[in-house]
């Protein structure tokens, strides 16, 4: 059928282009006979030899860029229960399904899905993954994804001339998805990296990779929004610049480059609902991020992070009308963990950090992500909001082990909305010290635990659930269920409820 279609079309080019041939062989013809009315025509017609010198577009910059990036092979060995497991979950909901129900995790180590449709699995699997990556220095040194050299018993990398050459993995970060690999070659053309802070929403950007295992690609887009961390937490680290540039399966650890050809970011996951192909919103991690990953792999075969020892959240409208906040900007500290540094500094549940070192504080994500890139022992002074005043405190940041860090976060959801009846759906009991042992919770605790929450009510939007323990009402105390209902009938402006849940406190606004 395509093949028809392409003939059909070029018949039909020929038949218009000879009636124009006809068309303006009869205006040249009467343009010839000339007359005062009417004088000779003069066509100018373009000598390509000379177009080069004025030719628009990003020629030039793909040309330096294209032989930095790389095509990477992997391959590992899987065992009969995990592709089972795969194509199982896949035959029952459906791919369609699969990615509606994690439509941000569309990761391309694996190639595109065939190993889902295996008649008769063997007890091991080889299974085959292609992915690109980008040659930051002429040794040989290359950035890539965590995902597409994970687990791989074997790497292989294609350079754009096509040279073939076994690499090591030097080191991986599951945290940020990045990784380093090695091949032993010189004299290779590297990129040049570019500063991802600079980066602004409207900028240009160029993703190079190896899509679909076509080839070597290139497409054109522009930055759609910088820092941008997904509530369902793609990495552990997420601090993403989002394109338009079309980002699809084998993309994965290739170039996102600004107009001058510096790497930006190494782009890494895209939104997909319903198929694996772009959709216009894709991901890349910063390449500032990335180069220090990358440096701490080099120097010390690994990556260490600070630790502050508080569980964030975000600064919603109603939290910063209950905290006396001008702005819904900066952290706030749902919990101190204990013998912390942050402890140690003084910091205290319910207060919002605005700054650190100076650097205003968005939102939680971002804190995390200014502490993580910190080295342990740093010394840091933290600009806070507390009692209604501004006040700084000098912390000493501790390290942050791998346990720890996949406990790190902690945000609110849910609306912003306040009513007179915010907490209309919601019934609670007295916390007894059998209840507060079956919920894992600690003696000594009180308040009132949540017995039941309405699916349909503003309490359940906000993340209230059933068994959740709420110690404060709008920043006080409450013991019993009398005290709570009490301080329910006095809130006036919205509803703020610190909540215990599994043993960690987190701030809940209705």
């Amino acid at each position: 059928m395509a093949r028809d279609l392409f003939k059909r079309g070029r018949v039909a080019s020929a038949v218009v282009g000879a009636a124009l041939l006809a068309v303006g062989g009869l205006g040249i013809v009467h343009a010839q006979k000339g007359s005062q009315e009417n004088p000779p025509a003069t066509f100018k017609y373009t000598d390509a030899k000379t177009v080069g010198s004025s030719k628009l577009g990003f020629a030039p910059v793909v040309k330096a860029v294209v032989p930095t990036v790389v095509s990477i092979k992997s391959s590992k060995v899987v065992q009969t229960g995990q592709l089972r497991g795969q194509r199982g979950q896949r035959g029952q909901r459906g791919q369609q399904d699969q990615s509606q129900l994690d439509p941000f995790r569309q990761f391309f180590g694996d190639q595109f899905g065939g190993q889902f449709n295996l008649p008769d699995i063997p007890e091991q699997q080889r299974s085959e993954g292609l992915g690109s990556g980008v040659i930051v220095s002429p040794e040989g040194y290359i950035l890539t994804n965590n995902h597409v050299v994970d687990g791989a018993t074997s790497v292989q990398v294609v350079l754009s001339d096509r040279r073939e050459f076994k690499a090591r993995v030097i080191g991986k970060d599951d945290k940020t998805d990045v990784a380093v690999v090695k091949i032993d070659a010189g004299n290779l053309p590297a990129i040049t990296l570019g500063d991802s802070e600079r980066v602004e929403v409207g900028d240009f950007a160029l993703a190079v990779g190896n899509p679909f295992g076509v080839g070597q690609s290139v497409t054109l887009g522009i930055v759609s929004a910088t820092h941008r961390g997904m509530r369902n937490e793609i990495e552990g680290y997420e601090d993403f610049i989002q394109t338009d540039a079309a980002i699809n399966p084998g993309n994965s650890g290739g170039a996102l480059v600004n107009e001058r050809g510096e790497l930006i970011g190494i782009n890494t996951a895209i939104i997909a609902h319903g198929s694996e192909g772009n959709q216009g919103i894709g991901f890349a991690v910063p390449v500032n991020l990335a180069r220090n990953v990358m440096d701490q792999i080099l120097k010390n075969g690994k990556v260490t992070r600070a630790r502050l020892g508080i569980l964030p959240q975000d600064v919603t409208p109603t939290i910063a009308r209950q905290f006396g906040v001008k702005d819904s900007q900066g952290a706030l500290v749902g919990e101190v963990e204990a013998d912390s540094p942050a402890q140690k500094a003084g910091l205290k549940t319910g207060d919002i950090i605005l700054e650190v070192n100076t650097k205003p504080v968005y939102d939680a994500n971002q804190l995390r992500n200014i502490i993580s890139s910190m080295q342990p022992d740093s010394n840091v002074n933290l600009k806070i909001w507390r009692d209604g005043a501004q006040r700084t405190l000098p912390v000493q940041l501790g390290e942050l082990n791998p346990e720890e860090a996949r406990n790190q976060g902690g945000r609110t959801r849910g609306n912003n909305n306040s009513a007179d009846s915010a907490l209309d759906g919601v019934s609670v009991e007295d916390l007894t010290s059998q209840v507060a042992r079956g919920l894992g919770l600690s003696a000594g605790i009180s308040g009132v635990v949540v017995t039941e929450v309405s699916p349909g009510s503003a309490a359940a939007s906000a993340g209230l659930q059933r068994g959740d323990v709420i110690q404060e009402v709008n920043r006080k105390p409450v013991k019993n269920a009398a005290e709570f209902e009490a301080a329910v009938r006095n809130a006036k402006d919205g509803t703020l409820l610190l909540v215990n849940r599994d043993g960690h406190t987190t701030f809940v606004a209705v």
